[in-house]
């Protein structure tokens, strides 16, 4: 737990965006606690979205989504070599069924044009099936968006948190903040370990952003409306039939169905959009998900029979306005960020950007100062195209096999300077048990090499004749 000092910040939610903003601010000087109620980071809805680098073509004109996902697209290019942070480099088309979509394709491009992205150009049916020959042929073309592209959407907010504390920030786990008062110039939380004093709170609480206002303001400016999102994997050889990110014409309500390939090499097709008063559980659903299937055979028909390596359903905090709800309160030093839907992952850098900025504008603000010899980890690289430790010498063999996750990896993972807290976070450091056979012949042995580790540890006992 954090001593009794005055922290210059208190982050709230250790999801991509707390996890950037807790980069950002330490980076700039500040003395920096990230207080998260989950076990790991990416507890809540972080951990499981499309894991696509968005350009913003079809972010509303002129908002603050818009300018925050290119702003977090250019951060992610200029510091991902840095941090060893892997990019898919595949294009996406926008793709036309119908005549209908065909027709909304000019409004699509002119949108796009709009928001700077002016490399996008129109594809004919025969340009559309010449660069991706495996997909349906009944295609009336396509707005091809070449800067969307895939990235590894777990190890870039833990490359973000994991500079945060290798910087001086300190990063707290099962904290969930129950309360708190202000006297004017501090607050003082309450957290489920302990007491917190802070002269800033950024709220990035995702799903839970609102309630965590309601508690400690007395009233919330938006509220959260989960949307949850359903998702099928497909085994890795289905990669061989796709390159390119393939996006529905977008309706009202939501972007539609993806089908894409991930920087583990294997197929994604989803998400779903449905809404939901729960906040802490995502099923999945047996017909929801046989009709992702259904979809992505009907764009790729070499796909049917394919084997489905994994199943998923992630909640998004979608609010009751279709825009990011992002506000300040100079007078209670107090900083919101709500409302970040399924675009979080690109626009996490930029927000932070965003928030630091609000937090210059405010009266009585603490002057930081930027460091000057920060460090620059290197995040371990679990992408396809990439070498992988299991290709380098004295990993001390593979633990598990489906995946190719050495002993090295596991053993990184839950050490260092932000170890795996839970099952979860260890897999989504190294991949152990997300393969083909969902752990069923490596989870003994991981289980053997995270005994006392974990939160919730894999085996319980020892049976015995």
């Amino acid at each position: 737990m954090p001593d009794g000092d005055l922290f210059d910040v208190a982050v709230v939610g250790g999801g991509v965006v707390g996890c950037a903003v807790a980069r950002r601010f330490t980076l700039d000087g500040a003395r920096t606690v990230l207080l998260e109620r989950g076990a790991d980071i990416l507890s809540g809805a972080s951990k499981a979205n499309s894991a696509l680098l968005h350009t913003g073509f079809d972010a509303p004109p002129g908002s603050l989504e818009v300018a925050c996902m290119q702003a977090g697209y250019r951060e992610y290019l200029d510091i991902r070599e840095r941090l060893n942070l892997p990019l898919l480099e595949t294009g996406a088309m926008v793709v036309a069924w119908n005549e209908a979509d065909r027709e909304r394709l000019d409004t699509i491009e002119a949108q796009a044009r709009q928001n700077g992205v002016d490399d996008v150009r129109r594809l004919t049916s025969a340009e559309v099936t010449a660069r991706e020959p495996h997909l349906a042929p009944d295609t009336r073309g396509a707005l091809l968006v070449p800067g969307e592209h895939v990235i590894d959407p777990w190890s870039a907010p833990l490359a973000y948190l994991t500079q945060a504390v290798e910087n001086g920030a300190r990063a707290v786990f099962g904290a969930e903040v129950t309360g708190g008062s202000f006297d004017g110039s501090e607050w003082a939380l309450q957290t489920s370990k302990g007491p917190v004093r802070t002269s800033l709170v950024i709220n990035c609480a995702g799903l839970f952003g609102d309630i965590l206002e309601q508690r400690l303001l007395g009233s919330a400016g938006f509220t959260i409306k989960p949307r949850k999102g359903q998702f099928v994997v497909f085994d890795k050889a289905a990669a061989a039939f796709l390159r390119t990110i393939i996006l529905p014409v977008p309706n009202e309500r939501t972007k539609g169905v993806v089908l894409t390939r991930t920087i583990f090499g294997n197929v994604l097709v989803g998400p779903t959009a449905e809404e939901q008063d729960d906040r802490d559980h995502a099923g999945v659903d047996e017909a929801v998900l046989r009709t992702l299937i259904a979809k992505a055979v009907a764009i790729v028909p070499a796909l049917a029979g394919m084997p489905v390596t994994a199943v998923y359903a992630g909640l998004r905090p979608a609010s009751e306005r279709k825009e990011y709800r992002v506000s300040a309160d100079a007078e209670r030093r107090w900083i919101s960020v709500g409302g970040i839907r399924s675009t979080g992952l690109t626009a996490a850098l930029g927000l932070a950007a965003h928030v630091a900025r609000l937090h210059a504008d405010m009266k009585q603000k603490k002057n930081f100062h930027p460091l000057k010899n920060s460090v620059w980890p290197r995040m371990p690289n679990l992408a396809e195209h990439l070498e992988r430790d299991w290709q380098k010498p004295d990993h001390g063999d593979i633990v598990c096999h489906c995946e190719l996750v050495t002993r090295r990896e596991i053993e990184a993972a839950l050490n260092g300077p932000l170890p795996a807290g839970d099952v979860g976070g260890l897999k989504r450091r190294t991949r152990a048990g997300m393969g083909r056979c969902q752990g069923f012949y490596c989870q003994a042995r991981v289980a053997a090499l995270s005994e006392g580790r974990l939160a919730d540890p894999l085996a319980v006992g020892t049976c015995h004749d």
